[in-house]
């Protein structure tokens, strides 16, 4: 069953919390327990498939869903026509679904871009999408509310089209976004997809998320559902991600690795938690932020302080300085008391901050996190070092990551950085930093000249309602 961080919601089955998204408190919804794995599951993880390795983590997570069903979709998600947009040296194998690239002295890099929208979270929406269609049924609709700095949107859009009964309406800081991602996201012209360019920040456009969610009534009437990390079902879906780069690392010997995660909004390296605390060999996460660094602070310091603005730079899926998944991992050092995770948030509403100083040393031992606030020209040194070195190229948020791990790298010890998206999503960064193109894929070069479809409007929760009640 799934509980609320706050404690003061019923607590659901996993089918509930794939609707739901935010619990009815304003909490997120968290396993009461987690399944630890063993030695042997690793083992056979090593010989396994992407297909293999997402059934034994989603079965742990969802046993309330019928296994055919749940096998299905993630047969149908995890394909190689679906994850087919493999490119660049080293990641020709388009039957692994999330190929990885040994870079040399210990340094491999997870290639979790092939999929339709070219960014990581084209994995865990591809199988969403899927699992909604399981969990909708017959003759029932789901309007599904999310945020984007980028990435989301599309992958959400994209895994959602032509599902019965769901229509998206997804939110994005106007004019925030690289080129590449806003047209991935405005060009799609659907009855079933509106979107809502917001004339503010990614965490204007999660706060307006946050306060309809928050409107009982509306979300019960309108059946309002979660794309965005807010919803379990999307960090469930991310775990098994970190299963296999494990596996495929370290194959079946038991030995340990490091990770390095780009960060902004905590889903990912919350995964990446998870999978830790259900017994993948992870020694030491590493938290890489930009220059929004409000989470590096609190790695740093003790203190929470989300910022009243964030500042633009290359990784723009990093801008963000409200972090949801935060929260999870709140609850989960805190050893699932809801009431403490209750009263920070309610002095971070009041104050705008919250204080851990005389915690943060014990959570670090804890958690096995560090952090690294990586700058504009740290950034772009990695791109260029990995190019040089590899002739690989990366993208801005994974080179904040890259950076990190270059410098933060044990002898002995595996560090496998973790990729955001492809190139080509930012090309005026690479452009910066090495002088040349990252193209897209065949088929998607016409993208940036297409047409584009949006509402413009203020970071006003009443005309997103509105928004909803018209074409809902």
């Amino acid at each position: 069953m799934y509980l609320s961080t706050r404690g003061k919601a019923p607590a659901v089955n996993f089918a509930d919390t794939v609707l739901a998204g935010l619990a009815p408190d304003g909490g997120l919804y968290v396993p009461e327990k987690f399944f630890r794995a063993n030695e042997g599951d690793f083992r056979l993880h090593a010989s396994g498939s992407y297909q293999d390795v997402a059934r034994f983590v989603m079965e742990q997570f969802a046993p309330d869903i019928n296994r055919s069903k749940l096998w299905g979709a993630i047969a149908k998600a995890y394909t190689p026509e679906v994850f087919k947009n493999v490119a660049g040296p080293g990641f020709e194998v388009a039957s692994d679904i999330v190929p990885v690239r040994d870079l040399g002295r210990e340094m491999y890099l997870a290639r979790l871009s092939n999929g339709p929208t070219l960014a990581f979270k084209d994995l865990p929406l591809q199988l969403l999408g899927h699992l909604f269609e399981v969990v909708l049924g017959r003759n029932k609709k789901l309007n599904l509310l999310g945020a984007t700095s980028g990435d989301t949107g599309s992958a959400a859009i994209h895994a959602m089209l032509g599902r019965k009964g769901i229509r998206v309406f997804m939110l994005s800081p106007h004019g925030k976004m690289s080129q590449f991602q806003a047209a991935q996201i405005l060009s799609v012209n659907d009855p079933a997809v509106h979107n809502i360019s917001i004339r503010g920040s990614f965490d204007d456009c999660q706060d307006v998320v946050k306060a309809v969610n928050a409107d009982a009534g509306f979300k019960e009437m309108y059946s309002i559902g979660a794309v965005n990390s807010i919803n379990w079902a999307r960090i469930a879906a991310q775990v098994p991600y970190y299963f296999w780069v494990y596996s495929r690392v370290r194959g079946g010997d038991g030995g340990v690795i490091d990770v390095a995660v780009p960060t902004g909004n905590y889903g990912n390296i919350y995964a990446a938690w998870v999978a830790k605390m259900m017994g993948v060999p992870i020694r030491r996460l590493i938290l890489a932020t930009n220059e929004n660094d409000v989470l590096h602070e609190f790695f740093t310091t003790g203190i929470y302080k989300p910022r009243e603005k964030t500042l633009v730079t290359s990784s723009p899926s990093m801008d963000i300085t409200k972090a949801s998944n935060f929260e999870r991992f709140i609850y989960d050092v805190f050893g699932g008391d809801a009431d403490k995770v209750s009263k920070l948030w309610k002095a971070l509403d009041k104050s705008g901050q919250f204080d851990l100083s005389h915690r943060i040393s014990a959570i670090r031992a804890k958690s096995g996190i560090t952090s690294f606030a990586t700058r504009q020209r740290q950034a772009n040194e990695a791109i260029l070092r990995i190019f040089n070195s590899t002739g690989v190229i990366i993208d801005p948020h994974t080179a904040v990551a890259m950076y990190a791990a270059i410098g933060m790298k044990h002898p002995g010890v595996p560090m496998v950085v973790m990729e955001t998206a492809q190139p080509c999503k930012f090309d005026d960064a690479v452009k910066k930093a090495l002088g040349l193109t990252a193209k897209p894929p065949a088929g998607m070069e016409g993208l940036l000249s297409a047409e584009k479809f949006f509402t413009l409007m203020d970071p006003d929760p009443e005309k997103v309602k509105d928004l909803i009640r018209a074409y809902a």
